[in-house]
């Protein structure tokens, strides 16, 4: 047969339908699978289980901030009550017990009535006072009307061996004094006291010295013959030499320097503890 001859329209459009079929065979074939080198380039799992064995690094905790220590709580010092003006304190013997005296706003000796609160038993104060004896507390009802209070943050110590009398504020020394004691025969009586009274030495006598501090201790091996009371008081004297000696009746001696100091830093009520 002769060769078949075709116009020249239809070998156009031939052409055209042959790039179409072309094109529509690269849009429908599958995308191949990526190459195995391509494969292990991929990211590995942020969190992976750790092999037996192997150290896993983590995030070390914050430390722990250390416990600071508390403050301590501030030295509330020791509780005294006296009488309020015109009114009238009962102590007795124990809680609800006999009536030992009826205490006004003044002592004997004039001094405002101040009296040191060393117990306490519920509505009860025992309390230190002249008005019992050694080494025993007078009770008042806390309750009372006529009662005030307040508190005193110096005490005194008394060291008969080493004849030293030391005032302290809290924990802290303010002073330390030489003192004269009791001779053997009336020796100066041990525990624990109060102070009552400041008073001029000359008012009494000038074997007094400038001043005494009167306590609620009482003497019970007065000399024979003694014409005083019984009361115990830190005072002075007009003998120096017998200071740091072991020559009184009892009273605690100091020279006067010390004794004026003492009147104006130790207040009515502070504790006095006296030991052998």
């Amino acid at each position: 047969m002769g060769r078949l001859y075709l116009p020249p329209h239809v070998l156009v459009a031939v052409g055209v339908l042959a790039a179409l079929g072309a094109a529509l065979t690269l849009l429908v074939r599958p995308a191949r699978s990526p190459e195995p080198a391509a494969a292990a380039a991929a990211p590995r799992a942020s969190f992976v289980e750790p092999r037996p064995g192997t150290a896993v690094l983590t995030a070390a905790p914050a430390p722990a901030a250390e416990p600071q220590p508390a403050a301590p709580p501030p030295n509330p010092g020791r509780l005294v009550v006296r009488p309020r003006a015109g009114e009238q304190v009962v102590v007795r013997t124990r809680p609800r017990g006999p009536v030992v005296a009826r205490l006004g706003a003044r002592t004997e000796f004039g001094s405002p009535t101040t009296l040191l609160v060393a117990e306490r038993r519920g509505r009860w104060l025992g309390v230190v006072t002249t008005h019992v004896q050694n080494g025993r507390l007078g009770w008042v009802d806390s309750r009372a009307h006529a009662l005030a209070s307040s508190r005193t943050h110096v005490r005194v110590t008394i060291d008969l061996s080493a004849r030293r009398l030391v005032v302290r504020r809290g924990d802290r020394v303010l002073r330390r004094i030489t003192v004269g004691i009791g001779r053997p025969a009336s020796p100066t009586p041990v525990g624990r006291f109060a102070v009552t009274d400041k008073l001029p030495g000359a008012r009494y006598g000038s074997y007094y010295g400038c001043c005494i501090l009167a306590l609620s201790a009482h003497q019970p091996n007065l000399p024979p013959g003694w014409p005083g009371g019984d009361r115990i008081a830190v005072h002075g004297t007009n003998d120096p030499g017998s200071i740091g000696e072991a020559v009184s009746a009892g009273c605690p001696r100091a020279r006067d320097a010390d004794l004026r100091y003492l009147m104006r830093v130790v207040p009515l009520g502070a504790p006095v503890t006296v030991r052998a």
